[in-house]
């Protein structure tokens, strides 16, 4: 196997291998309201395209960055989280086409994956009970299990130190947002990659920095097999 092989695969579920129907922003208003912003006006407007900025980034670092009060923040975030667990039951929650097949393809090679996200734990725990996927992937991380969530390296460098990756330069990254591009960068994993099934464009992910831009997680899995016998 060569040097430079890719070992290790680092998705981000929501957008990029989960289709969740646009929950978010409809959680998000939940939470805003609970938080005491204006149901309509330039606060909300201002707040409602903070979130769509910053999409993939951890949700009580936008709740801090947005109220600037912990204990708003906090309290923000614990009706987001409730509000988007009760829509789990509300709205079909799908994998994304093709993503299923692409991450079992990826784990056949020898390639291992991560599957990450914005998230809290147990928001997370409840989409992948909702797609059948405790088992999918070799590891599934949340903020919490890393230290800090997106734009910062450290869920992509703990799958790295959990996987027993050689270096992050045998690390792919895969994500929706300019916040997934961000964090591959600041990890050093060498194929950081944007998908165009979620939040942001080509235009900004290519500006944010991605080494690709790939269709949908379909075609990067096709990019890593390329490299393997």
């Amino acid at each position: 196997m060569p040097d430079n092989t890719i070992q290790l695969a680092v998705l981000d579920m929501a957008g990029t291998t989960v289709a969740d129907g646009g929950l978010v922003l409809r959680a998000f208003d939940a939470a805003a309201t609970a938080a005491g912003i204006e149901s309509e006006g330039p606060e909300r407007d201002s707040a409602r395209q903070y979130v769509l900025d910053t999409m993939g980034q951890s949700k009580i670092a936008v709740f801090r960055a947005l109220l600037g009060d912990e204990d708003r923040a906090q309290e923000a975030n614990r009706a987001f989280e409730s509000a988007y667990e009760a829509l789990i039951d509300e709205v079909e929650i799908t994998p994304i086409p093709g993503a299923a097949e692409a991450i079992t393809a990826l784990r056949a090679a020898g390639v291992r994956v991560a599957l990450t996200t914005g998230f809290s734990r147990s928001t997370q725990d409840r989409l992948l009970k909702a797609l059948g996927w405790q088992d999918i992937a070799d590891l599934t991380l949340a903020p919490s299990d890393a230290g800090r969530g997106r734009p910062y390296p450290d869920m992509v460098l703990t799958a790295v130190l959990r996987l027993q990756a050689d270096a992050v330069d045998r690390v792919a990254v895969l994500g929706d947002t300019t916040s997934d591009i961000a964090t591959g960068l600041a990890a050093g994993a060498r194929i950081v990659a944007g998908t165009l099934t979620g939040a942001h464009d080509e235009a900004q992910l290519r500006a944010a920095g991605a080494t690709h831009v790939v269709p949908s997680v379909t075609e990067f899995a096709a990019l890593l097999l390329a490299e393997h016998p």
